[in-house]
């Protein structure tokens, strides 16, 4: 597909995408994703919303009470867009790492970051500045908006080419100090590319190596023009909360994408576990709620928040009428569980950040327990061999999917092994039954799915192997039945170390000093040596065989 003249000063997003002949195919068929070719996300989730619902509605609410307006939330994002252009030098096409826990000022950040035709690269609270570092390489990151408390490691992870503002926080330099003294006047929205680059979102690919995905301004709105609006159907008067943070595409469509194209609210929670959830939908009378399915299992097994304990079971649940599940496999037991306790029918989906977000999925009455759905309305999805080509019903394959976002990384040739054939080939096993449903069997690759995050294994054995007591390392996925898999290391000691409680935690210990503490192994077996093949390449598949045992 030829793009469109682009609105960025800044074009080496743009001018690292894959060859034309490596995008897949998109489609368009809904007449809601046909956008004009001059379109800005964000301000067509602010600025045209409140030009729909007016200033005073309700868009962000926190833990401790704070309540944003839509009106409040847009004269923020402009002063904060006018600080980026005049004091910061930021211009269309710069990419800006957003760094912080999910609150509104996170969120107003990646909203004036979308204004002013920037490009966000919204990383997670939790990464490491060895983690840091190479996203801001692949990138090439000019500046970053980091929340006051988080700034440590972004610190440590500055090669010197990164101009780091801090919020939030009491330093002269701080954001909301230069906003402070920003124009009180609107910031007119940079008219942007429908095509244009909006944000840079990471993934772990196998190797470990992060995987920029591509994502367009027209991205962000057709997620929220597909799934969100046809499938999860939001109300301007829902209130929106969940466990993803905004640095997962998950988050960022279920928590700021969706509430805001719908007129809606989001509870933005610093901390939201699945024993901080519970209370939080309680008090605050939550309506929808994005979560992984482990978090559905935890909750199901907390008792009833202190001040609702009166009520039975099913009444610390009692404002939800939306629950998505997505991140991992959503067990058919736990969606029974869940319903018998709530009455609620749980929506599951699968989504990927190389295709922003769900892409297969059913609600209300089409449910089936124990399959994911059928594709979104926008979307196709098909099961195909290893060559591309469709299997028969009934048969697992690969899932490929196609839509109106694809997968785009930048200046990566894992490209070729995503894209074939113009479909999107997610590195799922499923099978497409008779009917058109398609239902979840196993990740087709070596890649660890724990809580929700996918982890890869070789990341996990470098940080080992860095340990001056271990000499060689593998690391797999062990079933759980609360996390669906958890980080299980083997590990061979070097000589007169000791195979100890000990020297497991201090393993542990060291792994959480270089990576996000997600990534570290629950356990550690030690063994005398690892099994492996007469040319010496590591059987990850006999250890998972022997734990499993």
């Amino acid at each position: 597909m030829e793009l469109t003249p682009s609105a960025h000063v800044d074009t080496f997003a743009r001018d690292h995408l894959p060859p034309a002949d490596l995008w897949p195919e998109l489609i368009f068929e809904l007449p809601e994703l046909r956008y004009p070719t001059r379109l800005n996300c964000g301000r067509a989730l602010l600025d045209e919303t409140v030009e729909r619902f007016g200033p005073d509605r309700p868009v962000f609410r926190t833990a401790s009470g704070d309540v944003w307006s839509y009106g409040e939330l847009q004269e923020r994002v402009d002063r904060i867009a006018h600080a980026l252009t005049r004091r910061l030098g930021v211009v269309p096409g710069n990419r800006v790492l957003l760094r912080g826990p999910t609150a509104p000022w996170l969120a107003a950040c990646w909203l004036a970051v979308m204004k002013v035709g920037a490009v966000a690269v919204t990383v997670l609270a939790q990464h490491r500045a060895k983690e840091l570092a190479t996203i801001c390489e692949i990138a090439q990151v000019n500046h970053a908006l980091c929340d006051a408390r988080a700034l440590d490691e972004l610190r440590r992870a500055d090669r010197g080419s990164l101009r780091i503002t801090p919020y939030g926080g009491s330093s002269p330099d701080d954001l909301l100090h230069l906003t402070a003294a920003a124009p009180a006047r609107p910031f007119p929205a940079v008219p942007t590319a429908a095509d244009d680059v909006a944000l840079i979102a990471f993934t772990s690919g196998t190797t470990g190596r992060p995987k920029g995905c591509v994502h367009f301004h027209r991205d962000v709105l057709a997620v929220a023009d597909t799934f969100s609006a046809q499938v999860l159907r939001p109300v301007p008067d829902d209130l929106f909360a969940g466990s993803p943070p905004l640095g997962f595409t998950f988050g960022l469509g279920g928590l700021v994408v969706f509430p805001m194209r719908a007129g809606a609210s989001a509870l933005l929670l610093e901390r939201a576990g699945p024993r901080q959830l519970l209370p939080a939908i309680a008090e605050h009378r939550v309506t929808v709620l994005f979560t992984a399915p482990t978090a559905y299992r935890v909750m199901l097994n907390e008792p009833p928040p202190v001040d609702v304990g009166h009520l039975d079971p099913a009444g610390a649940f009692g404002s939800l009428r939306r629950c998505v599940s997505a991140g991992e496999n959503l067990p058919a037991a736990t969606w029974h569980d869940w319903l018998d306790r709530t009455g609620l029918r749980i929506i599951n989906g699968i989504g990927a950040t190389e295709l922003l977000h769900i892409f297969v999925s059913a609600a209300d009455d089409a449910i089936r327990p124990g399959t994911t759905g059928v594709p979104v309305p926008g979307w196709r999805a098909r099961v195909v061999d290893d060559r591309g080509a469709p299997v028969p019903d009934g048969q697992p394959g690969l899932l490929a999917v196609r839509g109106p976002v694809g997968c785009r990384y930048l200046a990566d040739p894992r490209q070729r092994e995503y894209v074939k054939d113009g479909w999107n080939l997610t590195g799922d096993t499923y099978v497409r039954q008779p009917d058109g449903w398609f239902r979840y069997v196993a990740r087709a690759d070596d890649m660890i799915v724990s809580a929700g995050h996918n982890i890869a294994g070789p990341e996990v054995e470098e940080a080992l192997l860095h340990h001056p007591a271990v000499q060689e390392a593998a690391v797999v996925g062990r079933d759980d039945a609360l996390r669906g898999q958890v980080v299980t290391a083997y590990v061979v000691l070097r000589d007169d170390v000791p195979a100890s409680d000990a020297t497991a935690a201090a393993l542990i210990e060291s792994v959480r000093a270089r990576l996000s503490p997600y990534k570290c192994p629950r356990s550690v077996v030690f063994l005398d040596a690892l099994p492996r093949t007469p040319t010496g390449k590591l059987q990850r598949f006999r250890l998972r065989t022997e734990k499993s045992s």
